[in-house]
């Protein structure tokens, strides 16, 4: 019988194992779903004894080489020193462009989102960029962004070494066809359906005739997001890691 397991358990999961083999994983602000899947990737690495990616968490004084925040994030990255990143948006349409700046009238905006800050820089130069969205729903997956923060895709002309391989949301994974510049729907959540996911996606995308269901993390996988990653975690995001793993609650 499968253990039981959180739906932020299984997301980590799904990006760990899209992350694969590589050298440096870099996570943004307010990304703790996206943390613990490196963390979780790096602890995977040192418990089979192979590459052991190296993690920088912003915010962390223990996984960062970082003094100057974002400007050396985006120095590290421009030199090719950086080969996952994860963006999320107010808004995500299906080209992989990504909103982050209003929606409605420039001028009169219906509503505010942080700012693009360094979106459009890292799309363009890290080779894995994994979307990520916990609400998945015609708000905020769009047929077309009401601004574009960051491109999904550019021109044939124009010089790219990096961008979008993958969306996931609370529902589902999609991949990214660079070329086509377009999602193709990989797998369905446990407890989700196809029909839901087509209701509730604004935009076009592929599939297959039989969608798989997203597999449920291993129990390997759990012990060490559990037992490993969440202690590390909680530097960063001590709630999160409270309400997901119970980190730091006491009886």
């Amino acid at each position: 019988m499968p253990a039981e397991y959180r739906d932020e358990e299984l997301l980590a999961s799904v990006v760990a194992d899209m992350i694969g083999i590589v050298r440096h994983i870099a996570v943004g602000n307010a990304s703790p779903i996206p943390a613990t899947a490196a963390l979780l990737a790096k602890a995977r690495g040192r418990e089979l004894n192979l590459n052991q990616p190296y993690v920088s968490l912003l915010g962390s004084p223990k996984h960062t080489f970082w003094t100057d925040g974002g400007r050396e994030l985006f120095d590290c990255a421009g030199q090719g020193r950086i080969d996952v990143f994860f963006l999320s948006g107010g808004e995500i349409d299906g080209e992989g462009n990504v909103n982050l700046v209003s929606t409605g009238d420039y001028a009169k905006p219906g509503m505010r989102f942080p700012g693009s800050f360094g979106s459009s820089y890292l799309y363009y130069v890290v080779p894995k960029v994994i979307l990520f969205r916990t609400e998945h729903s015609k708000r905020t997956l769009v047929p077309k962004v009401g601004f574009i923060s960051a491109p999904g895709g550019s021109d044939e002309n124009v010089y790219r070494t990096g961008g979008p391989i993958a969306l996931i949301t609370n529902r589902c994974l999609f991949s990214f066809d660079r070329e086509r510049k377009r999602f193709q729907l990989e797998s369905i959540h446990p407890g989700h359906t196809l029909a839901e996911v087509i209701v509730n996606t604004g935009f076009e995308f592929d599939r297959p005739p039989d969608v798989p269901v997203t597999p449920a993390p291993s129990a390997e996988t759990l012990r060490l997001m559990r037992q490993v990653v969440a202690p590390e975690l909680a530097e960063v995001y001590p709630q999160f890691a409270s309400k997901v793993f119970g980190v730091g609650k006491t009886a």
